[in-house]
């Protein structure tokens, strides 16, 4: 038997892969939407996925202000942070999320970072997303491919 030709392929940050790829988030729930978007920009999609390493995909999201939640989440579900001072915990729903101009962006951000590993390599990861209200974005020099997300598991 030879077993030379059964060698583990490990990619690296020189051998991976990378493409671009835009999303059209119409429409879709926000937990199924990101969950398939960690796995893009993981590259848990890809044959050559490799744990600790980058090569996943760089994802472009487009109307994401036309997402949506299932049940009552849009007015129950709570989003907490802290500004770092006493008694400065703040709370807000996705209802108030979605009338500040960057609140799509930050109901999904929030999402995929939550399905990311914790740590330096999920930190970069993140940086491999870009999401924009509406249909326009500024990434037509990368070439990116639109992809039909219903299709992933």
């Amino acid at each position: 038997m030879d077993t030379l030709s059964f060698k583990t392929i490990s990619a690296n940050k020189e051998t991976a892969k990378k493409e671009w790829v835009v999303i059209d988030a119409s429409d879709q729930v926000v937990g199924r939407l990101c969950s398939k978007v960690a796995k893009l920009i993981r590259g848990k999609y890809k044959p050559n996925f490799t744990p600790h390493v980058d090569c996943g995909d760089n994802v472009i999201i487009i109307n994401a202000a036309k997402v949506v939640f299932t049940g009552k989440k849009e007015t129950d579900k709570v989003y907490t942070r802290y500004t770092g001072y006493p008694g400065g915990q703040r709370f807000n729903t996705p209802a108030e999320l979605r009338k500040r101009p960057d609140g799509p962006e930050r109901i999904i951000r929030h999402a995929v970072k939550g399905m990311l590993p914790k740590g330096p390599l999920g930190r970069s990861l993140l940086d491999n997303l870009y999401v924009y209200n509406g249909t326009e974005h500024k990434h037509e020099a990368q070439k990116p491919k639109a992809i039909d997300i219903n299709q992933y598991k």
